[in-house]
C-alpha cells in the first residue's frame, strides 16, 4: 500500500530550477512555452539610464540566470533540449526539486507585490509572514528606508529576493505569537 502512494508522488509535477546561459532566461521562458512545459519566470521593473540621459523602463530577471520549470522527471530530456538551458540543478545528473509550497506561493504573490533582488543572506531574525499572497512562507527581516521588507530565499539556488510586508502580517518563526511588531530604530529613538 505504501509503494503506490509513493508512486503516486513520483508522478506528480514537482518544481525544478533550471540553470540558464547568460541572459537568456525570457528566451528559455518562451523555449518552455513552445514546448508546453509550465514554468516560472519572475521579473521586476526598473528603469534604465542610457548615456543620452533617455529613462527606459525593462523588465529584468528576479533570479538571474534560473527559470523554475514544474515538470516530471521524465520531461528533463525536453527541458534540457532547449535553447539557452544550461542544466538544471541538482546532484551530479539527478535533479532536486523546490518546495511546492514556497514555490506556489511565490508564483502567487511576486505579482501582487513590490519585489527586487537582494544579496542571498542566511543569518537575521527568522520571520513567518502571516498574511496576503505570500502566507506561510518564511524570510529574513531587513529595513529599507522607513519600509518593512523581508527577504525570502531560495537555499538550493543561492539567491534570494526582498519583498515589502506590513510589519503586522509578520511573526517571528518558531513562534506562537499573534503578531512581529517591527519597530524603525530611528523612529524609536525620537520618542523619548
Amino acid at each position: 500500500m505504501a509503494t503506490s502512494y509513493t508512486a503516486t508522488l513520483d508522478i506528480l509535477p514537482k518544481w525544478f530550477a533550471a540553470y540558464t546561459h547568460s541572459c537568456q532566461e525570457k528566451r528559455v521562458a518562451q523555449q518552455l512555452t513552445t514546448r508546453n512545459i509550465d514554468y516560472f519566470l519572475p521579473v521586476h521593473r526598473t528603469i534604465s539610464h542610457w548615456k543620452n540621459g533617455l529613462r527606459v523602463p525593462i523588465e529584468r530577471p528576479l533570479f538571474p540566470g534560473y527559470v523554475f520549470v514544474k515538470a516530471n522527471r521524465e520531461d528533463k530530456v525536453r527541458i534540457l533540449e532547449a535553447p539557452g538551458v544550461h542544466s538544471i540543478v541538482g546532484v551530479g545528473r539527478e535533479p532536486i526539486s523546490l518546495p511546492y509550497e514556497e514555490m506556489e506561493a511565490l508564483r502567487r504573490g511576486v505579482s501582487l507585490l513590490n519585489v527586487e533582488p537582494h544579496p542571498y543572506l542566511k543569518a537575521g531574525d527568522k520571520v513567518l509572514i502571516r498574511k496576503g499572497p505570500l502566507e506561510g512562507m518564511t524570510g529574513i527581516i531587513v529595513r529599507q528606508k522607513n519600509s518593512v521588507r523581508v527577504v525570502l530565499s531560495i537555499d538550493l539556488i543561492m539567491k534570494s529576493i526582498s519583498v515589502e510586508v506590513d510589519g503586522n502580517d509578520l511573526e517571528i518563526a518558531g513562534r506562537n505569537s499573534s503578531t512581529y511588531e517591527y519597530v524603525c530604530p530611528q523612529a524609536a529613538s525620537r520618542n523619548f
